[in-house]
């Protein structure tokens, strides 16, 4: 299909693929007349970007017009709805245009519906950080693509390190193959702990401060990892990540179950022996505790993205989840 739809958080990984069509569809040598990538500030970018992907490319190759941050299939005026109806038909197989955008289509809009029809949907979103299964197999296929060999226990420690940030996971690798040129042996968790910054733990231990109720431990660490530019939004997806996975272990022990391979498997925690560690921790916090803290966390996860004020917003809500585990 000529038309592509492609919307997610992982950005990352949608530039990766946009790098794949520009290899796919482009001659080098014609790719500067026959690329285009329009700005989204501009309200025109959607009627522009029709009549480029109408315009025969230029030389040998294909044409791609690229359309970031696209609205249309969040909102689209009638003006443009027309455009869509009269150009997508007509688009040669030779010419492609590109939409991208964070948010998921309205599938009830028109013009979504309108491109069901005529355009290629894929969705980019990153793996929630409690699916560690998912993340090691993902980190595996990504150090394949790399070059870059690692242990099994290697790429748990990475994944760790990590998270869910694709853009940093690739980052990290590149800097792993660099050190393991020549060398054929699988790197270890020595040589991560050494090279690989583990700003995780540092939010994972946060994690524990607020589970404590040690407001003081936990504004101070808050403090910590803001000044190591650590962005908010993977704070916060780490602490619903791992508030989430002490749930689980907690509902799963208070309703009798102790075999630690079945609450592993329930809490979607990759290393069953893991669960000891998380048995220990939900002693002292009651499953009613927890569950108050979830709210907590993912009204902050929308005010982040709302674009409220990040450090205000962050401490405010890390005082009222120490109190929740307090007991208040």
């Amino acid at each position: 299909m000529p038309i592509h739809v492609y919307w997610g958080e992982d950005d990352f990984a949608i530039e990766k693929e946009v790098s794949l069509l520009r290899d796919r569809y482009l001659d080098p040598l014609w790719a500067s007349f026959n690329y285009t990538v329009l700005s989204s500030d501009d309200t025109n970018a959607p009627i522009q970007a029709l009549n480029l992907v109408m315009t025969p490319p230029f030389g040998a190759g294909g044409r791609l017009v690229w359309l970031p941050n696209s609205t249309i299939c969040q909102q689209c005026p009638e003006s443009l709805l027309s455009e869509l109806e009269r150009t997508l038909p007509v688009v040669a197989s030779n010419s492609h245009l590109l939409l991208t955008s964070s948010n998921k289509p309205d599938e009830r809009l028109k013009s979504t519906k309108l491109l069901k029809k005529f355009a290629e949907f894929r969705e980019f979103s990153l793996t929630p950080p409690w699916k560690t299964e998912i993340l090691i197999q993902s980190a595996k296929q990504a150090a394949q693509t790399v070059g870059v060999k690692l242990t099994v226990r290697g790429v748990e420690m990475l994944v760790e390190a990590v998270g869910n940030d694709t853009r940093l996971l690739y980052n990290e690798l590149e800097k792993l193959r660099l050190y393991a040129e020549g060398n054929a042996k699988p790197l270890d968790t020595d040589v991560i702990a050494q090279l690989v910054k583990n700003t995780t733990q540092s939010s994972l231990k946060l994690a524990e401060a607020i589970r404590t109720g040690d407001t003081v431990r936990a504004l101070i660490m808050l403090t910590d990892l803001m000044n190591a530019n650590e962005p908010p939004l993977r704070i916060v997806a780490t602490l619903i990540g791992q508030f989430r996975t002490w749930l689980w272990v907690k509902l799963m022990m208070d309703s009798g179950e102790r075999n630690v391979q079945a609450i592993a498997k329930a809490a979607e925690i990759a290393n069953f022996n893991r669960v000891y560690i998380l048995q220990k921790d939900v002693k002292s916090i009651s499953a009613k505790q927890l569950i108050a803290c979830l709210p907590l966390l993912l009204d902050l996860e929308v005010s982040l993205k709302q674009g409220n004020s990040e450090t205000s917003i962050l401490q405010t809500k890390v005082i009222e989840l120490c109190q929740v585990c307090q007991g208040k």
